[in-house]
């Protein structure tokens, strides 16, 4: 089990209300997921600082975007990381693999005093999050909020509307369809560094995933329709079990784009407008069930990625306005109002 992040001082930095209240550091700026979070920013108003590794790319895409500051910052180097986020009120990790960069991130916006969010599927990273600075996070008084992205915030979120006044469920299952998936080299970067099996959370406990993974058929609304699943374990089985009360969670996707991210041949994304949005489509279907009793919530949209932005964008605008209600690790559906919340992201996600 990780070993809880212990401080080396007590905190000498402001609190984050004496923070300024509109800048936000990007730390994988320069990434495909980066690229979308920082012109969220900027279309919402909010003052993007650009982070990462490589001098040339963060000083070009600068240049893109006018009075965005661009700082070098290295996870491997914890002063670089304090001077890439200091002056911001929050940080946004976009950079994975997230079993590399979560933690030194997560000790930097710690001992900076500052709120940390990320846009990680890992379940190891999230549940590291949880386990590893919970208390510490709470100390500081500030946010860490882990998976906050379609994998993970999106399926949470989702769930906590659908229990709705329901204080416990029998079991929720969180359904993805996607038309096709062309991994980003970062995503492919991901399923290399993380090579461990995955967790179901069954029997009021996480447990590994069954090898071979189950599969079954669900019945999808259109345009899917039926469809063949397997089991898959993200993030949101994580963030889920930490505040919604169910024995059982499992997550399932649809084979065809679990084929397309197997074939070392498919390509990356290809922008379908001006945007930089790709033409791929998911649904994700969440059922909780409660003895005979189902309520669902539907999801729907347009790029994987791409949503990841307005997800993770809405979630430190709110906490910068102090619209949460707690503060340490943390998931979506704990700290905000599901139904708010998922209206405030339409029309980039149209709901059932």
């Amino acid at each position: 089990m990780p070993q809880a992040f212990q401080p080396t001082a007590p905190f000498p930095y402001p609190t984050p209300s004496e923070k300024p209240d509109r800048t936000v550091a990007v730390f994988g700026a320069t990434g495909h997921t980066g690229r979308f979070v920082v012109s969220e920013l900027r279309r919402r108003g909010l003052t993007p600082i650009l982070s990462g590794r490589d001098a040339a790319k963060l000083n070009t895409f600068a240049e893109a975007h006018p009075g965005s500051e661009a700082r070098v910052a290295s996870v491997d180097n914890p002063a670089s990381l304090d001077r890439a986020i200091s002056g911001a009120a929050a940080v946004i990790n976009c950079a994975g693999p997230f079993a590399d960069t979560a933690a030194p991130l997560i000790e930097s916006a710690i001992r900076m005093r500052i709120h940390y969010l990320d846009v990680t599927a890992e379940q190891p990273a999230a549940l590291a999050a949880f386990e590893r600075f919970a208390d510490t996070a709470r100390d500081a008084g500030v946010v860490i909020a882990p998976a906050m992205a379609f994998y993970g915030g999106l399926g949470d979120l989702l769930a906590t509307a659908a229990m709705g006044d329901w204080p416990d469920a029998d079991e929720i299952c969180v359904a993805v369809a996607l038309d096709s998936w062309n991994p980003t080299r970062g995503t492919r970067l991901t399923g290399k560094r993380n090579t461990g099996r995955r967790f179901v959370f069954s029997n009021s406990k996480l447990e590994f995933l069954a090898d071979p993974a189950p599969r079954r058929a669900w019945n999808f609304p259109a345009p899917f329709g039926a469809q063949d699943v397997i089991g898959l374990g993200f993030s949101e089985i994580i963030t889920i079990s930490r505040h919604l009360r169910t024995p059982e969670i499992h997550s399932f996707m649809n084979l065809s784009p679990i084929m397309d991210l197997r074939n070392p041949d498919t390509p990356e994304p290809v922008a379908a407008d001006e945007s930089g949005r790709s033409s791929q489509t998911f649904l994700v279907e969440v059922v909780a069930r409660r003895g005979s009793e189902e309520r669902r919530a539907i999801a729907r949209g347009r790029d994987i990625y791409a949503i990841t932005a307005p997800i993770v964008v809405e979630a430190a605008e709110r906490i910068l306005e102090g619209r949460f209600n707690a503060t340490g690790v943390v998931a979506a559906g704990e700290i905000f109002d599901a139904q708010d919340f998922l209206m405030s992201i339409r029309p980039d996600v149209s709901l059932d």
